[in-house]
């Protein structure tokens, strides 16, 4: 099943994957991510059970994510509620 996950940390060589929005953790192991990936990003996850079968970056939704984050980061920048 394909599923949305954000990369939230890695503790060695492992990585906590975030799904629903933060309600569902998973740790999986580093090598079973894309090279590129790290902290913050977005990925297209095909899970069977709790293992990883394989997981592509979500381009879009990262972007997005960052877009969100630096129009935040703007506003308290300027003092905005």
């Amino acid at each position: 099943m394909k599923e949305k996950a954000v990369i939230d940390r890695f503790e060695g060589d492992f990585a906590v994957l975030l799904f629903d929005e933060g309600e569902n953790q998973l740790v999986v192991p580093r090598k079973s991510l894309p090279r590129r990936a790290k902290e913050g990003t977005w990925l297209k996850v095909d899970m069977e059970g709790t293992l990883v079968k394989s997981a592509v970056i979500d381009e879009e939704e990262t972007a997005r994510a960052k877009q969100r984050i630096a129009e935040k980061l703007e506003k308290l920048r300027r003092g905005d509620h």
